[in-house]
């Protein structure tokens, strides 16, 4: 149960009202997540912020690979709300997340993103170098920024126990924790 109820769309700050309408037109839907987020305009401006850093990334990682990314930080994390958000995109478009085929870039991608998750400081330089064989300095900032961002929604979500959204549970992932 979450630790902090969704505010509504009426009891929302003005502020976040704006944000929470906007979130509405480009994505169809106001998540709980956002809608906690509402009681903090400022901490929901910062979370959205990771936006535009998923279209940073898309140039260079490309669809797929973005979200692969996005779902092994999550993963990692053991958010709920993010993992199986992610694990609905990779089931819509066909995949098995429980049996996913990587190439050895993908594959770099993806164990960046769980070290990240588990512990940015200990990011190898093994790891580091296979990263960079395959992505350029700026793309490696963009990418490390986005992996940060998605970390701290995964933070917001995991310590709030914001509650998993209704058109999420069924791509829940079955598991004996959750």
């Amino acid at each position: 149960m979450a630790r902090i109820r969704p505010l509504e769309h009426a009891q929302a700050d003005p502020a976040a009202r704006a944000q929470l309408d906007g979130q509405l037109a480009a994505h169809g839907r106001v998540t709980n997540m956002k809608r906690t987020l509402a009681h903090s305009p400022a901490a929901l401006h910062a979370l959205m912020q990771w936006y535009p850093l998923r279209e940073a990334v898309l140039p260079f990682l490309g669809e797929r690979l973005t979200t692969l990314f996005a779902h092994s930080v999550s993963t990692q994390t053991d958010c709920l709300i993010c993992s199986t958000f992610f694990r609905r995109l990779l089931i819509e478009s066909g995949e098995n997340p429980e049996a996913l085929a990587l190439d050895e870039r993908e594959q770099t991608v993806v164990d960046y993103g769980r070290q990240l998750a588990r512990d940015a400081n200990g990011v190898s330089d093994e790891l580091y170098g296979r990263l960079a064989r395959f992505l350029q300095p700026g793309q490696i900032v963009a990418l490390t920024a986005f992996g940060g961002m998605m970390i701290a929604t995964n933070i917001f979500n995991n310590a709030l126990k914001v509650d998993l959204d209704d058109y999420l549970q069924p791509f829940r992932k079955a598991s004996k924790e959750r």
